[in-house]
């Protein structure tokens, strides 16, 4: 006849926890206990010593973890105790390695997003990623992300709106060095090189045509005449005779202007421009 001592092991059985209800803990040997508690819930708790401290460590809930499952999970832990590894720091060490695609995009974002003087810009970085990525790969880690998550990313936008594809793309990009950087991946980029594996994009942009000079000053009067508001008509008229861009009349500063030599002296993008023939 066996003797029944304390750290006889395999006690418990499927069958028998089934029919256990009261609020205990029940030992299946070697340091795996049952806990039952008073709501009838019964999880997996496992008991070991390091360094002369008790640790007790979850093993998750039965029936989800049946009996032979969680034996090969105190098997683990066992071996693991026997070679002076702490199974409590490496599952923290685990936990905190793993970063999601998500975490990293806006680890990156948060990183620059000061130095982008452009608040657009910045909005639409994290944007078309949350659009874009998020739905295919945001929760997955960004070390095993391969070329074809990649592809199921840009196939859906390359032809249909090539130009934010393109800006995807690159933020991707952006991600996956970071993440090799900081050392979340092990493998190269998957961005790179991606392009030759795509369709390839029709350049449908174009350009409006240029008008000849001499046609300006019926353009100036039409613009003068037109419905549209004072501020509009001014600064349409102005970007037409500084040939400037849109973005710098729109951003144009008073301080700027040099009205005794009729000037506009842009101080960010250090460009002069003269506007000595502008009468408003």
């Amino acid at each position: 006849m066996k003797a029944k001592g304390k750290h006889q092991s395999n006690r418990l059985t499927n069958r028998t926890i089934n029919k256990l209800t009261e609020p205990k803990r029940y030992a299946d040997g070697k340091g795996l206990y049952l806990l039952v508690d008073k709501a009838g819930n019964k999880r997996w708790m496992m008991r070991i010593s390091i360094d002369g401290k008790r640790r007790d460590i979850g093993l998750g809930s039965w029936p989800l973890v049946s009996v032979s499952k969680v034996r090969i999970k105190a098997s683990r832990i066992r071996l693991q105790v026997s070679e002076g590894i702490d199974p409590l720091a490496e599952r923290r060490s685990a936990r905190k390695e793993i970063l999601t695609f998500q975490q990293a995009a806006v680890a990156v974002y948060e990183s620059h997003r000061r130095s982008w003087k452009n608040a657009k810009h910045a909005a639409q970085w994290i944007s078309t990623l949350e659009r874009y990525a998020f739905p295919v790969c945001g929760v997955l880690p960004v070390d095993p992300i391969g070329t074809n998550h990649i592809m199921a990313v840009l196939n859906p936008i390359w032809l249909e709106k090539p130009e934010t594809a393109r800006r995807v793309r690159q933020r991707l990009s952006a991600v996956m060095d970071w993440a090799k950087a900081q050392g979340h991946r092990s493998d190269e980029n998957p961005v790179t090189g991606i392009t030759r594996a795509l369709p390839k994009q029709s350049n449908t942009k174009t350009h409006h045509k240029a008008l000849p000079y001499q046609e300006l000053p019926p353009l100036i009067s039409d613009i003068r005449q037109s419905g549209s508001s004072m501020t509009v008509r001014l600064a349409l008229e102005f970007l037409i005779l500084t040939a400037t861009r849109t973005s710098e009349v729109l951003l144009a500063m008073w301080s700027e202007i040099d009205w005794s030599n009729k000037c506009w002296y842009r101080v960010r993008s250090t460009r002069l421009h003269s506007f000595a023939g502008y009468v408003p």
